[in-house]
This record gives structure tokens, sequence and C-alpha cells, in this order.
């Protein structure tokens, strides 16, 4: 992997910034703030992961083949990503939010966590051993 250099923060922060941008925009827009409700998932996706992969605890001279603990985490994660997405489109569907309010909400939402995954994998610390 790449190091990161300056070049990469400035673009991860500006696509970062988009998303919060759509997603404040398809509530203000409309005076209707239940999009917001998407930023919150995706901020907390990452840490089921994230709590997962030190509950693990890998050894490297125990060879164990149960990862439970890291399926679970990544399951949580999958489920808090879709809910990211599959809650714009309940919210259209029961009309509290417009159409393009869900879709500046979804795309912005997925921006968010796309950049949240990225500053992951950019700066992670890779261990020799």
């Amino acid at each position: 992997m790449p190091a990161a250099g300056i070049k990469t923060i400035i673009a991860l922060s500006f696509v970062l910034a988009i998303g919060f941008l759509l997603v404040i925009l398809s509530c203000a827009l409309y005076k209707v703030y239940y999009p917001l409700l998407v930023v919150a998932t995706y901020v907390l996706a990452p840490i089921p992961n994230w709590i997962a992969a030190r509950a693990a605890n890998p050894d490297d001279f125990v060879e164990s083949s149960g990862n439970g603990v890291l399926d679970l985490g990544r399951f949580c994660t999958g489920f808090m990503v879709v809910m990211g997405i599959a809650l714009p489109a309940v919210l259209a569907h029961s009309h509290l939010i417009n159409i393009p309010a869900m879709v500046m909400s979804i795309i912005g939402g997925l921006l968010i966590y796309g950049t949240i995954i990225s500053f992951g994998m950019f700066f992670q610390e890779e261990s020799e051993f």
C-alpha cells in the first residue's frame, strides 16, 4: 500500500465534505431533518469491525480456526451500511421525505462511509513480523 501523503488527505477530506454537504442539503432544502440519521449510521458503522478486530486477538503461536468474533463484527458493520441505504428509502416510501432528498442522502452517506473506509485503509499501521 502506498504511503498516504498530503494529496490523499486533501482528496479524502474533499470527498467527505461533499458527502456531508449532500446529506445536509437533503435535510435543509426540504426542511425535514430525518436524513441526518444516515450520518449516525455511517459514522457508527466501522465501530463493530474495530471492536471485533481488537477482541479477536490473533496469536502467532496458536492457530485457531474460529473467527466468530470477526464475522460478527463484519455482520454488524454490513447491517449498519445497509441500514444507511435502506433508511432513506423507507422514509421516502412512508412520505416523510421526498425522493430527491432520499437520493441525496443515500449518495452523501455512501461518500461518507467510503471516505471513512479509505482513511482506515490509507492510514493503517503495517506490522512487519
